[in-house]
């Protein structure tokens, strides 16, 4: 979490502790290539304050040529990030995932795909919240994030103040905000803090929460909650 602390290496920045790996296994020789050939020529602009210290916005216009703008929180292996590319080409895509082995995976799937509207930025999505326009995003995913289910780990969630905050300042007025999640204490905190930084639940009845979006892509991470015998839960909100 964020405090009154600036970080030593770039001054004027806050100081940010990250919970969470970066670095996973060894990555195959064909990985290694994907981030030397392919990750900076994806990335949405300057986002790091070691190369925006003045944390000027980023150029989304310029980016994707005026389209819509959607923000994946944490993609994992990329799998539902591609796919929404795909279906979607109307939309450029921003996914932010600071493990790298998972931007690894990504940017095979891009390849294979043959997508051009994604972009990423391989880091804390903290950092990309400061260069983004004021209410430039029309959709957020938020896809079974972190669960840190120990009690006094519970403010490391991206669920808290310190994330929704920035989140919804990002958002149009609007702007789709989904949230996936198997793990029930989880959507406790979400149900409980997201309407509390300018939201509504969408949710009318159970089926709402109990059934996949439409143009859902279920990922890897789900699959293992499905055969590990978890419910996932599908929450929708809406920025007012």
């Amino acid at each position: 979490m964020s405090d009154t602390k600036n970080d030593p290496k770039h001054p004027g920045a806050p100081w940010r502790n990250f919970y969470g790996r970066r670095h996973g296994k060894t990555l195959r020789p064909s990985q290694q290539e994907y981030l030397a050939e392919d990750l900076s020529e994806l990335s949405p602009g300057p986002v790091g304050w070691d190369v925006n210290p003045d944390r000027a916005p980023l150029d989304i216009e310029a980016l994707f040529g005026g389209r819509d703008l959607w923000l994946e929180i944490g993609f994992g292996g990329g799998e539902h990030m591609v796919h929404q590319a795909s279906a979607n080409p109307q939309a450029g895509l921003i996914g932010c995932e600071p493990f790298i082995n998972g931007v690894a995976m990504l940017l095979g799937k891009i390849r294979e795909a043959g997508v051009d509207n994604i972009r990423i930025h391989p880091g804390d999505v903290r950092d990309l919240f400061d260069v983004l326009p004021e209410a430039s995003v029309s959709k957020a995913f938020l896809l079974y994030p972190d669960p840190w289910p120990k009690k006094r780990h519970h403010r490391r969630r991206f669920v808290t103040p310190e994330h929704l905050e920035p989140l919804a300042k990002v958002l149009k007025p609007g702007a789709e905000f989904r949230v996936a999640t198997d793990i029930p204490d989880y959507v406790r905190q979400t149900l409980e803090q997201v309407p509390r930084h300018g939201f509504e639940w969408q949710a009318e009845r159970a089926s709402d929460w109990q059934t996949p979006w439409d143009d859902w892509y279920s990922t890897r991470y789900e699959q293992k909650a499905l055969r590990e015998g978890r419910t996932p839960h599908y929450l929708t909100f809406r920025r007012t």
